[in-house]
């Protein structure tokens, strides 16, 4: 009878335990990342919305571009007054320090920089400091026959994770619509509205 005996190199052993620790630890690490992701942690919405008005591309740069009108666009409830920075052309670079209502008797203090113009065309506000832990807004302008198409699109994202998320399901979301339905209608009654154009505006 012929006996066989294998042998294994020295370190065999440790190299397999190393792999399966490397497994191991990735898939922990890979679970994690998902249980953030599913519960809240990296949800990002978007807010786009578009509106047609009868007004040239200057009229509508004008207006939209300048700081002081932001008072104008917003729901008397929510308080809105600037407290630095939005007394001088929009120019990229420029803080704007805003205070705001988001929900009565609650005041907060709210910090944008904008970050890109293309004079006539768009501008993005990014927040620095304030209530969301991300906040994008594109502003485009573009012609369209005898008026004009504005186009807002809105990244943001709260904090709190899940508790975040729970937040904009109750609150967060509507109130954002209501920011803009109240919005599209000030502005159709500045500058009137075009027969047959219809306003949207979505959240996903």
């Amino acid at each position: 009878m012929v006996k066989i005996t294998l042998q294994t190199a020295p370190n065999a052993n440790y190299q397999v335990e190393d792999k399966l620790i490397y497994y191991l630890f990735n898939y922990k690490s890979f679970l994690l990342n998902r249980m953030l992701f599913i519960f809240g942690g990296m949800k990002i919405y978007r807010l786009h919305s578009l509106q047609e008005l009868p007004i040239s591309m200057d009229q509508a740069w004008e207006f939209l571009s300048s700081p002081a009108n932001l008072s104008v666009i917003t729901p008397p409830h929510m308080g809105f007054k600037i407290l630095s920075g939005g007394n001088r052309p929009m120019f990229p670079g420029q803080i704007i320090q805003y205070k705001v209502y988001p929900f009565k008797g609650i005041a907060t203090k709210w910090v944008t920089e904008i970050t890109h113009v293309k004079q006539g065309e768009y501008f993005v506000d990014e927040q620095r400091f304030g209530p969301y832990s991300l906040w994008h807004h594109k502003h485009f302008i573009k012609s369209k026959g005898d008026g004009v198409i504005m186009e807002d699109i809105i990244d943001y994202k709260l904090p709190l994770g899940v508790l975040g998320r729970l937040m904009h399901w109750l609150v967060v979301k509507n109130q954002l619509q209501r920011i803009f339905k109240f919005r599209t209608t000030k502005l159709n009654e500045i500058f009137g509205s075009i027969q047959g154009a219809t306003s949207t505006m979505s959240i996903k």
